[in-house]
């Protein structure tokens, strides 16, 4: 009978392509294991390795030795089991050895589930995709294939890393004596299912996958040989290192669980400079010194009253060659003797410092208090006359790990320039005092300007700076002859 590794090759010549050695070593591994009797499995392979499409291919093969096998595929949401599922049709439908497993009626070959032609009559489907959340009353399975459930949305507050391994812990009441469990995925967390030692201090005496067989393919050894040469060269994984931050790069490529509290930023990474924005309308561009900026993003993390969050805007450009310019960083401030109120004031000053450095969008943070604000903001940018859109963002992710994943690989790439009256606010202080989930710690610059670095760049067009700035993509003014009969 045909091995997985040679049903993995049949698959990859019909598709006109060839099998790498990494590929070769996953499904290597799941047919030893899966011959040896081992029921318990962890596969572990950096981002982009295809370590999915491998578990799917494993899926059509059990399917094709053993039909009355029964497949549950449980993902971090129901769109990404579906995806598999959706996945070993195609190879059952494709391979040159399956094709006969296809069922005659349509109904036994949904999106979500399917039914190979098999000897016994089960209730349950050959193959079902359910997201981690969702009922799995009353299913039965022989395999469960984990594919990616801890990802950033199910693992980055406590609360969630509890309710996942409770779920998780829900399988066993579906799994069929003797079944198997296949988990495949990456780190996303200290605190990750994958982890192989226990962490005490979330009380775990054991790790959560006790006693599973673990292949670890990290995207290159100690000695920096990679485990794909052909599609990840050193200069590709050291460009990835760069791209993605060491923190990102060594959960995702390496498979080391980061610990987000070793995470810090320093001060010492930042590029200082003195030049002002500078807009040339002869050569048609703005320009901090020298360099020509090619977009602007402007984020606002808004907030009232004395003694809490400050209020703070962070103005950041990008030049050309793709670094980072932070020009401003103001912590708005209000007259309590004004007669306006406290919105309107800082509204007023944000639309003052948009007309002043040519902002094309504001960004507002609407999560609370700031959900009436970008109506009140485009009213004062209306009155100033100054040609700047609202946009409005909720932000749901944890603040510890947007700081740390916006700035991270920025700082270490040495790519963010800070103008020097950045300086002199507290954002440096806030720098040096930062930790993850430390209490009472001041971290709203840092916040404003992790939103500025997350936003899509909105490009500065050459051609808006006749007054207006261009905010959005497409092409100038056309004028066009009306003076036509019809």
């Amino acid at each position: 009978m045909i091995g997985f590794p040679v049903f993995v090759a049949l698959w990859n010549r019909a598709q006109g392509q060839g099998t790498p050695h990494v590929h070769y070593n996953m499904a290597r591994w799941l047919e030893d294991a899966w011959v040896g009797g081992e029921r318990k499995l962890l596969l572990m392979a950096f981002r982009a390795c295809g370590k999915s499409t491998i578990v799917g291919l494993f899926a059509a093969w059990l399917l094709w030795r053993w039909p009355d096998l029964r497949i549950l595929v449980l993902a971090a949401d129901g769109v990404l089991a579906r995806k598999m599922v959706r996945n070993v049709k195609r190879i059952i439908e494709r391979h040159p050895l399956t094709g006969p497993l296809k069922p005659e009626r349509l109904d036994q070959w949904a999106a979500d589930r399917f039914t190979v032609r098999r000897g016994r009559e089960l209730r349950d489907p050959s193959m079902l995709a359910r997201g981690i959340t969702a009922n799995m009353t009353g299913s039965r399975a022989d395999v469960i294939i984990c594919d990616d459930v801890e990802v950033p949305k199910t693992c980055e507050t406590a609360e969630k890393r509890v309710d996942l391994r409770e779920r998780l812990g829900e399988i066993d009441f579906v799994m069929a004596p003797g079944g198997t469990q296949l988990y495949v995925g990456t780190p996303h967390s200290w605190y990750t299912i994958y982890a192989a030692e226990a962490r005490a201090e979330i009380g775990e005496d054991a790790p959560f996958l006790k006693d599973f067989e673990r292949l670890v393919i990290p995207i290159c050894d100690e000695d920096g040989i990679s485990a794909w040469p052909e599609r990840f060269p050193p200069e590709e994984i050291a460009a990835l290192k760069r791209r993605s931050g060491p923190n990102r790069f060594a959960s995702q490529m390496l498979l080391r669980p980061v610990n987000i509290a070793e995470g810090r930023l320093d001060p010492a990474a930042l590029q200082k400079y003195e030049a002002k924005v500078r807009l040339d309308k002869v050569a048609g561009g703005l320009f901090i010194g020298d360099r020509r900026m090619a977009s602007c993003s402007a984020y606002w993390d808004p907030a009232f009253g004395r003694g809490g969050d400050a209020s703070v805007l962070a103005v950041l450009f990008t030049d050309e060659d793709g670094e980072y310019w932070l020009q401003k960083l103001e912590y708005i401030g209000v007259d309590r003797f004004n007669a306006d109120d406290e919105a309107t004031q800082q509204c007023r000053k944000v639309a003052f410092t948009a007309q002043l450095l040519c902002v094309p969008v504001v960004t507002v943070e609407s999560n609370g208090i700031g959900k009436f604000l970008p109506q009140t903001l485009r009213r004062e940018l209306a009155k100033a006359r100054v040609p700047c859109a609202v946009k409005e963002i909720t932000s749901r992710q944890a603040k510890d790990v947007r700081i740390l994943d916006a700035l991270d690989a920025v700082l270490a790439a040495r790519a963010l320039h800070v103008h020097e009256g950045v300086y002199a606010t507290p954002f440096i202080r806030e720098m040096q005092e930062w930790a993850p989930g430390r209490k009472g710690g001041r971290d709203d610059g840092l916040d404003a300007v992790a939103g500025a670095l997350a936003m899509a760049p909105v490009r500065i067009k050459a051609e808006s700076f006749g007054g207006r700035q261009g905010w959005q993509g497409g092409g100038g003014v056309h004028k066009a002859r009306s003076d036509f009969d019809v």
